[in-house]
């Protein structure tokens, strides 16, 4: 039986403590110097679409470790740049796919980089990014790694996701100073951590997102990606305190309580995936460790009656005005 919709008064007021490892902001600290040790463009490329409105680069940019990590680059045909920069996360199980199936944001005036996902694709888009660090866990990358952050998945994709904002920001034609970061599901859950790891972002639009509060999203969700963790657990019975002390060290919650730039959330209150309570503890807590005296700006929408699907065309379209308000992407 699906758990009955929560009351919004009550997520409202969800705002959980999420536990910090002491050696939290060290942990990225040390992995992302590591990361930005190396160039981080590798190749850039044009890239054929069939498409005579669009430009589009076929980008490799150095991620975690070093490791080549694919990404499309796509802006109006002839635009004239610098441009504000739209970097964009892709959900659980998909890749980057082909370079004309994301058309919004470039269409809507801005510079767009699509993230590849590493070792993900093929369970809804196409991808080539493979992922070669292997570690002992489950056989979903919810699992990969799961019993040391230092080997988890997530510790890859995450400092992926903080040098795709560095590889656009090198990219020719795009306004390094106006770059938001956007996503859905993972994607969203992507864009909040590096909400807290990049300090100069323009904006944060996140929907539906995961990564967040996942020891009670754990217990909340029997579907993936959070249900892979519990099953892993299932028959792992052992492994439960090493899991818990590798998610907290990924868990978007703490990444997004230190975020500086202005943020936008949608959320389905009927999502059995991402369960609308951990996306609200990311929302109730957002920018609160952001050392400023006034947090930054949030807004979020809610879509009573939707799932993990949220609000879908109406919400992009909040989207689309929402982030115009802010970064004019037709100056």
């Amino acid at each position: 039986m699906p758990h009955p919709p929560p009351h919004l008064a009550d997520l409202e007021r969800y705002s959980p403590m999420i536990v910090e490892p002491d050696d939290f902001e060290q942990f990225w600290s040390d992995t992302l110097a590591e990361a930005t040790t190396r160039p981080v463009l590798v190749d850039v490329r044009p890239e054929p679409t069939d498409l005579p409105l669009l430009d589009c680069w076929n980008v490799t940019f150095a991620g975690f470790g070093g490791d080549p990590v694919r990404a499309w680059y796509t802006r109006a045909a002839g635009a004239r740049g610098p441009l504000p920069a739209v970097v964009e996360y892709a959900g659980y199980g998909r890749g980057r796919g082909l370079p004309h199936e994301r058309l919004t944001w470039p269409v809507a005036g801005y510079a767009h980089l699509l993230m590849d996902n590493r070792g993900q694709a093929g369970q809804y888009g196409a991808g080539d990014t493979p992922d070669p660090h292997g570690a002992p866990g489950g056989p979903w990358p919810a699992t990969w790694g799961i019993l040391d952050p230092r080997d988890y998945h997530y510790r890859r994709l995450i400092t992926d996701a903080v040098r795709a904002v560095e590889a656009v920001r090198a990219l020719p034609g795009v306004d390094a100073g106006r770059v938001a970061v956007v996503g859905n599901s993972q994607g969203g859950g992507l864009a909040l951590a590096v909400s807290g790891l990049v300090d100069d972002l323009a904006a944060v639009l996140s929907t539906a997102p995961f990564l967040c509060d996942m020891r009670r999203a754990v217990q909340l969700s029997d579907v993936p990606p959070y249900g892979e963790i519990a099953h892993y657990l299932a028959v792992h019975r052992e492994a439960e305190e090493a899991v818990w002390r590798t998610l907290s060290y990924m868990d978007a919650v703490s990444l997004a309580r230190r975020a500086t730039a202005p943020a936008h959330f949608g959320i389905g209150l009927r999502d059995t995936v991402c369960p609308p309570r951990t996306g609200f503890a990311a929302y109730n807590q957002y920018g609160a460790a952001s050392g400023r005296p006034v947090p930054p700006e949030r807004e979020m929408h809610v879509y009573p009656f939707n799932g993990h699907e949220g609000g879908e065309a109406v919400h992009v379209r909040r989207q689309l005005r929402w982030l115009g308000a802010r970064l004019r992407p037709t100056d």
